[in-house]
Formats: structure tokens, sequence, C-alpha cells
């Protein structure tokens, strides 16, 4: 050991230098590439033990090999090994960069561990607020918003008013609005959730706030994790968030105009696009299955519409993603825009809510859009013949574009800034390392696609619907029923692509080489099963027409002759005609046990 010693001291003192400083610097790139790559779980498992044991043994070998050199004096070897060493060095340090930079950028996906709620007492902006004014409040006390957050702000403010309980935000909406209470307690959320309704589009100048209290508190939406790798059959429910700003709110709630329920199978890469109307008429699952629009769940925040989804279809969501106007601008400006054939010609608004100069107008046509255009093909309703419906369908094909221009973004550079584009936009419970377990996948989209086939397979879907206009006790909505048989095609299909149903082959296709094919949409054109009958207004009808219509409904029907001194004659009436009933109409039928039908006398 001493001669070593000796002969080291003896050797160029700037060689010696080097060399010292080579193997510093390989040893320090190395350990931090090695602690950056473990974490790169399931991505090629074996290749990288292999360069870590390789580059492990490398760096025995240069240690050694290079202090000989040194010694022996070398120096044409000494300065090539020592270059090689130096680039492996930097390819160390690069990759160190670039994973730790995917890395943090997929960690931003997350559920932040704490955030913002939010509480509002609002009141009607005609309406002074005073000691005497009644406040009203939800009764589920787990709600944070609606609740836990106004009890601190009563004690807070040392309100002293009296207080009324509603058991759901429209409800208690409906009483603002009624003048049955004077204040109420809503999330911060409660125009972006109330404004698509048509009795609360002018939300923002109807009412004020009057008192406001934010407090930092656990999410929870950290309870909604799930275990499932990305390799295996899975579901996803894609949530737009209905807000203008840059950036995804903290609060629970939310608008839940735009649900779309995915399932992916990674063994056969067929996925189906299963996307779920606004206004489809369901239990709310947080609502002790109360009966109300889909959307309206979101009011709730996201476990509300999970549940409420997965009572519906009977299927368990592995995964949900949450993102707002601005993710999907920015998504779709980072991928240089998507192609889509747009099938009318219309005018939007932009993603701040903006018309006028602002205004998105799109031609009838195949075309290239940019973010806030495709933006507004995905939002636009209201020129559309079946409303929401048919914008369901475009949502389809932007989430189609979407997915098939993303897996030709292959470099770092354009996945970085995919994902720096819509990380402040976007929540998930989709964790970095069930992220990394979809690049088996992903591989193999890309190997299909370089074979000329597709990068992924997918099935669109479609719920066959009725209208129904129905009254209840947030008072007359428009909302929709859909077919059971409809429902029930789609279940199954995506119940066959996550493996839970076995596969059922159709026998009986046909295919006509003169006619042009057309990819069937699973649950369109089937309109059979039960649906939901609501009462009919009677007034003006006679009785053999109440008779003839309730049949066999085990209805108890009352008749009760009235004359103008009765608050129930109708004038509008001859006599003998039906004036009044005692039941609203479009009150759904199942849930009338007994009627009184008022007849002019």
């Amino acid at each position: 050991m001493r001669v070593l010693i000796k002969k080291i001291k003896r050797t160029n003192k700037i060689e010696l230098t080097l060399y010292l400083t080579s193997v510093l610097y390989y040893l320090i790139s190395y350990i931090l590439f090695t602690i950056c790559v473990l974490k790169l779980k399931k991505i090629e498992t074996v290749i990288r033990i292999i360069l870590l044991v390789f580059f492990s043994l490398y760096f025995i070998y240069y240690f050694l090999s290079n202090l000989v050199n040194l010694i022996t004096k070398k120096h044409h070897k000494f300065f090539i090994l020592m270059l090689i060493t130096i680039i492996f060095s930097l390819v160390f340090t690069v990759g160190t960069y670039y994973i730790n930079e995917i890395y943090h950028s997929l960690n931003k996906f997350g559920e932040r561990n704490k955030i913002n709620y939010t509480t509002n007492l609002i009141t009607l902006s005609k309406s002074e607020f005073t000691s005497e004014s009644t406040i009203g409040i939800i009764s589920n006390k787990e709600d944070i918003e609606g609740y836990i957050l106004p009890q601190e702000l009563i004690e807070k403010k040392k309100l002293k008013n009296s207080v009324v309980t509603y058991n759901d935000y429209f409800s208690m909406m409906k009483a603002l609005f009624d003048e049955k209470v004077d204040a109420i307690f809503v999330s911060s959320n409660y125009i972006t959730i109330f404004q698509n309704e048509d009795e609360y589009s002018d939300l923002a100048n109807d009412t004020k706030v009057i008192h406001k209290l934010t407090k930092e508190m656990k999410n929870k939406d950290l309870e909604l994790k799930s275990e499932k790798s990305l390799n295996e059959p899975f579901t996803i429910l894609i949530m737009g968030v209905d807000s203008e700003k840059d950036g995804l709110n903290a609060n629970a709630a939310f608008n839940g105009d735009t649900l779309m329920l995915i399932t992916f199978n990674p063994k056969t890469l067929n996925a189906t696009i299963f996307s779920i109307p606004r206004d489809t008429y369901v239990p709310i699952a947080c609502r002790k299955n109360a009966e109300n629009k889909i959307n309206s769940s979101a009011a709730y925040g996201t476990k509300c519409v999970i549940d409420t989804i997965e009572n519906l279809t009977d299927i368990k969501i592995d995964y949900y993603i949450k993102i707002n106007f601005k993710g999907v601008v920015n998504l779709i400006d980072s991928l240089g825009g998507i192609d889509v054939d747009v099938p009318i010609k219309f005018c939007e608004q932009d993603s701040e809510r903006r018309f006028g100069e602002y205004e998105i107008c799109l031609d009838k046509g195949y075309q290239h859009l940019n973010g806030e255009q495709a933006l507004a093909f995905a939002r636009h309703r209201h020129s559309l013949l079946r409303g929401d419906i048919d914008r369901t369908k475009h949502q389809q094909l932007v989430i189609e574009a979407i997915a098939k221009k993303m897996l030709k973004k292959v470099s770092f550079s354009d996945f970085k800034e995919i994902l720096d584009s819509i990380s402040d936009n976007i929540a998930t419970n989709i964790e970095t390392e069930q992220i990394l377990s979809f690049y088996d996948t992903i591989k193999q989209m890309l190997l299909n696609s370089l074979n000329g086939e597709d990068l992924v397979t997918i099935e669109k879907t479609y719920l066959e619907y009725y209208d129904l206009p129905i009254y209840t006790s947030y008072g007359y909505m428009s909302a929709i029923g859909y077919y059971e048989s409809s429902l029930e095609a789609i279940r199954d299909a995506m119940k066959m692509n996550l493996g839970i149903k076995k596969i059922t082959l159709n026998k009986s296709f046909s295919y006509d080489y003169n006619q042009e094919y057309e990819q069937k949409i699973i649950g369109k054109g089937l309109t059979s099963g039960n649906t939901i009958e609501t009462l009919p207004d009677f007034r003006g009808q006679t009785i053999s027409d109440v008779i003839n219509w309730l049949g066999d409904k085990q209805i108890i029907v009352n008749y009760e002759y009235v004359d103008h001194t009765n608050q129930k004659y109708n004038s509008s009436y001859e006599n003998g005609y039906i004036a009044n009933q005692s039941v609203t109409s479009r009150t759904r039928v199942s849930d009338i046990k007994e009627i009184t039908i008022y007849i002019n006398k």
C-alpha cells in the first residue's frame, strides 16, 4: 500500500487531479442517476438493472484501469478512458435532469394534500341582510362548505339569525329566490354550479356576497385512491370543470356539465367512451338517492359524482381526472392543435365567456382547430337540434382527436411541454407510479403505429333518451330520461372491454360493398324498457279522460265539484270540465298515492 501511495505521488499532479475529479464526478452523477432510474418502476425493469450493473462494473474498471495508466504513464490510454468516463457522467447528469423534470411534472397532477375550502353567505341583490334575516344552511354535518364552515362563520361573526336547514343546495337556492329565506350558505363556486340552469342564468347579478370564510383543510378527494395498475383494464372518469380562470379552483364543489366515462383495455388497446348528458335524471348517491339531473351531483364534490355514476352504470370507477376550460385550451395548443370534422357552422363564446370580438366562429367541415376553437366546439350546444345530447358527440370527437395526437408526440420536449401546459389545470387520483406503469401500453401503441395499425380502437356510445319535463321539490325542471335497453347495451360493452363480462359475438354481421361502412355506435336505436311517467295536466279535460288515463295505475282518485266561490274553480273552462287537480302536473306517477280532481259546476 505504501509503495502504491509513493507511486501515485510521483505521477503528474495535473493528471492526478483530473483523474480524481473524473472519479468523483462519475460516482456522484451515477448515484443520482441510479436514484432517479429506480423511481421508474415497471419501466423496462430488466434493461434498467442491466444498465445499472454495467455502469457499476465500469466504475470499478475505470477506477483501477486508469489508475494503472496514470502510474505507468500511458497517457494516450489514460485520456481516452477519462474522456469516455466524462461522457458517461454527462449522460448521467442529463438523464437525471430529464427524469426529475418528468417526475416533477407528473407529481403536479395529483390532488393536493390540503386545499382551500370556501363558504359564502349570499342574499338577493335587492335584499338587505339584518339581524332579523333568516339563513338557509345544509343539514349534512359532514358538508365542509355547506355546514362546517358556515358554523364557524356564524360563530366568528356572532350571527344571531334564525337558521333553516335544507337537504340540498338546489332546494335551498330555490327557497332564496322564492324569498322563503333571506340568505343562504353556498360554496364560492356557486355561480359556476348554478349558472347553466335557466332560472339562475344571471346569478352573478341577482345575488351578492355578505360574508365569506376560507380555510385550508385536508382534501377530501385524497380518499378516492385506486391500487389498480394501468397495465390492466381500467376505468377513468373525465370531469370538465366549468371555469374561465387559469388554474383549477381549489373548492370541492364544481359544475358537472361534462361527464365522460372511459374504459380502456391495455391488452386489446380498445377504449369505450360514454358521454353522460348533463340533464340525465338519476338518483344522486350522496342525497340518499333523491333524483335530480346528474350534473347536480358535482355540487357535492367528486365522490358524489363518482358514486352516482357507479350506481348508474354498475361499473366501478378506478380513476378520475378533473380539468378546467383553460386546461383544455392549453393541452390542445401544446399539441399543435387537433384535426376534427366539424358537422355544423356555429359561433360560441371563448374560454373566458366573452362574445363580441372574442367570439369563436367555425364553418362546417374537416379542419385544424386550435385550443380555443376546439373548446368552443366541445362546449357549444344552443344551436344544436338535441342540445347537450349532440354536444356529447362533439366532445367524443375532441377526446378522440386529442388521444391520437398525443400518441404522435414522442420527444421529451413535446412530452414536457404537454405536462407543463396542463399541470395547473388538472387534478387526478392517478399517482405518478401508476402513470409510469402505462409505459408498456404506450410502447405497444407506438409499435402498432409503426406497423401501420391503429394506435387505439375507440368504441363510441350513444344513450337514447326522451324528454322528461318533471316537477320536483325544486320546482319544474327540464330533464331527460334514458331508455334502459340503451344504457344496458353501453354498460355491457364497457364490462366486456374491462373483461368482467364475456364478449358476445355477432354472428349475423353482413356487409354491402356498395355502401360505405359506418362504425356501430353502441346504444343507438335501442328504445325499450321502463320509462319515467309523469302526471298530465288534466285541466280542461273531462272525467272520462282522467279515468281512461289513470287506468290501472293504482292511484286513489277523488272527485269534487266546485263553483265560482271555491278557489279551485277555474273560469277558463266550462261547467263539467276539470278546473284543477290536487297534485301538480309533471309529478312522477310512481310517487302519487291519491289525487283529487276539481270539476267546474
